[in-house]
């Protein structure tokens, strides 16, 4: 099993789940975050003053996928969420030993 994250556009949230659930990836948890990569920020006007913003919103979909489905949860995340400009997001795999089901103690991908 491979844990899932993504940090994207909020405006992307949506197409993500579609995605995902269309691949029968489901159970996702969304945050909002605010952060920075190579944009550095943006520059914001208001009231005809210029200020910075450092940190970006954005949002952290995190998802458990088993194995076999990590390569599909990639494509249909990055095709989702493409724009082709600076600050579409990034998404991190990283192993997951194993899932434990509360409700029924069931484990592994029987938990997913």
């Amino acid at each position: 099993m491979k844990q899932i994250t993504t940090v994207v556009r909020p405006s992307k949230v949506d197409a993500i789940k579609t995605a995902l659930v269309a691949i029968d990836v489901v159970g996702m948890t969304i945050n909002d975050v605010r952060g920075f990569g190579r944009q550095k920020g943006q520059v914001e006007r208001y009231r005809g003053n210029e200020f910075k913003v450092e940190f970006l919103s954005k949002m952290r979909i995190t998802t458990v996928v088993a194995d076999d489905k990590v390569e599909a949860a990639i494509a249909a995340i990055t095709e989702a969420a493409r724009t082709g400009e600076i600050g579409d997001g990034k998404i991190f795999v990283t192993p997951v030993d194993t899932v434990v089901r509360i409700r029924t103690g069931d484990r592994g991908d029987v938990a997913l």
